[in-house]
């Protein structure tokens, strides 16, 4: 290998060991409490700048970690929407929307930080955008949303608006909780990711269809 190869390849494993620190940081601590320096000394590099120069910002950090993930999320839902054919009821859909994220963090292993990670971007008002951006410029979670629109009862635009806000929370929190509970030792009200998947199927249907009362 040549020595630009060798400096390329350092390269890259010098990223991904600062990929890694941060989203555990970053996920233990909350994304503002937690520094450049902190993140380059706990991916083991003496350079205190190492975060700077290989990714910039610390938004385009977090942007680096949701893009990481978000390519394996993304293709186990193409996968997932080739597998289920032609689907024509808001079950099939929610399910398509829930099982590739829980699949993918079930695949990580254990223990786990991108649940937490992703918890804490969403309750960032100036880095929630990145996570939500990334989804719904997906060409699976185009397709999901399009189908659930299209299978759910008609809602006034405010009330579906509110639930697609709370299907969005359910899933991000009951992820980040279980991940929480794994990482601590702790029970868990489900006994594995594929059943917290049906947990949340089964929670997201039934708030899509709870009927709608009238305020004001």
């Amino acid at each position: 290998m040549s020595g630009r190869g060798v400096r390329a390849g350092r390269s890259e494993e010098t990223r991904e060991l600062i990929l890694a620190a941060a989203e555990r940081l970053f996920a233990e601590n909350g994304v503002a409490t937690v520094s450049n320096r902190q993140v380059s000394e706990a991916a083991g590099q003496g350079n205190n700048f190492a975060v700077g120069y290989h990714f910039g910002t610390k938004t385009e950090l977090v942007r680096a970690i949701v893009r990481k993930h978000a390519d394996h999320t993304e293709r186990l839902r193409l996968r997932m929407l080739a597998e289920s054919g032609d689907i024509d009821d808001l079950r099939g859909w929610v399910a398509c929307l829930v099982r590739p994220p829980i699949e993918h963090l079930a695949a990580l292993g254990s223990p786990t930080w991108y649940a937490r990670f992703g918890a804490q971007i969403m309750t960032d008002p100036a880095l929630r955008s990145i996570m939500v951006d990334e989804a719904l410029t997906s060409a699976a979670m185009q397709r999901i949303v399009v189908g659930i629109n299209r299978c759910r009862p008609a809602l006034p635009d405010e009330v579906r608006l509110e639930r697609s806000e709370m299907a969005r929370h359910l899933i991000v929190h009951t992820c980040a909780e279980r991940e929480r509970s794994l990482a601590e030792g702790a029970p868990t009200p489900r006994s594995s990711w594929d059943d917290t998947a049906t947990g949340l199927i089964d929670a997201i249907v039934g708030l899509w269809l709870a009927p709608v009362t009238s305020v004001g």
